[in-house]
């Protein structure tokens, strides 16, 4: 079953199947954990580690969105580690739920979404993701805008909003100063799929290892860096942000103007959204 089917028919059928994490835990006594029914949050050592607890494809609905929020809001000022992860054994997450991009909810979810990453560029802490599965859409975007990107050799990658006639924002922001305009524009406009191994190529991922190596390789590269001074850690990763994404707010500001004042107020954009909940074929009218 291809993810996009598989996404459509999870959507239809709601969620909750199982719970877990994909990278197995300890359990000692300094652990402090909390979360929403869908967002998990444990906190050990100067690390969080953020669950997106949604299987099997952990799609991110706005309520999932604010309570990610939430947990990033406890997590940054304690940590110098954030690692966020995906439940289940199919996906990191394959993007946001698309009933919530109706013209009636679609500003709220976009405000509850960005908000994420508006606070991820304002920490100072290092941001790692451990992907496997299917990581798309929104799932892609929050992996991607990660100071690391660890991929189970399974891991596949994509924007594929183009296919509901849609565009992702906050992508087309960040991916082509991290990957460049050329490689950016392949993967936002044809909404193509790729493996672990093209992402590593490309500059989206950090390391790609086996599927069974992905908590060794978060834990290794854990260790390598607390052996940095923390303090000089986080301020050359805040500056570093800063530098290289000066015009963050103005430009994510921008897109999202776009989005909902000319890309939602179009037939096309509608009618893609609608076909896709709908499970038919769209009928575009080039307006």
């Amino acid at each position: 079953m291809t993810a996009m089917k598989e996404f459509e028919r999870f959507s239809k059928s709601g969620h909750r199947s199982f719970r877990g994490n994909s990278l197995p835990d300890s359990s000692p006594s300094t652990i402090m954990t909390s979360g929403h029914e869908t967002v998990q949050l444990r906190l050990e050592d100067r690390t969080a580690w953020i669950t997106l607890d949604r299987p099997p494809l952990n799609i991110l609905d706005t309520a999932m969105m604010r309570a990610l929020d939430a947990a990033l809001k406890r997590a940054v000022p304690k940590c110098d580690f954030v690692i966020f992860q995906g439940a289940g054994q199919k996906a990191f997450s394959a993007g946001a739920e698309i009933a919530d991009h109706a013209p009636k909810r679609v500003s709220k979810m976009l405000s509850a979404f960005h908000a994420v990453f508006r606070r991820l560029a304002a920490a100072d802490c290092v941001i790692i993701a451990a992907v496997h599965g299917h990581c798309l859409g929104g799932g892609m975007e929050l992996a991607s805008f990660c100071d690391f990107v660890l991929a189970a050799k399974s891991a596949e990658f994509g924007q594929p909003e183009i296919k509901l006639s849609c565009f992702p924002p906050l992508a087309m922001v960040t991916l082509p100063q991290l990957i460049g305009m050329r490689a950016a524009a392949r993967l936002i406009l044809t909404g193509e799929q790729i493996d672990a191994a093209e992402a590593y190529r490309l500059g989206i991922v950090t390391r790609v290892v086996p599927d069974a190596e992905l908590p060794a390789a978060v834990d290794s590269l854990l260790e390598e860096l607390r052996r940095l001074s923390p303090s000089v850690l986080r301020l050359t990763r805040k500056t570093l942000h800063r530098l290289h994404f000066a015009d963050f707010a103005k430009q994510l500001k921008e897109a999202e103007r776009v989005y909902l004042s000319v890309l939602m107020k179009s037939h096309d954009a509608r009618e893609g959204i609608l076909a896709f909940l709908e499970k038919r074929k769209p009928n575009w009218r080039g307006k």
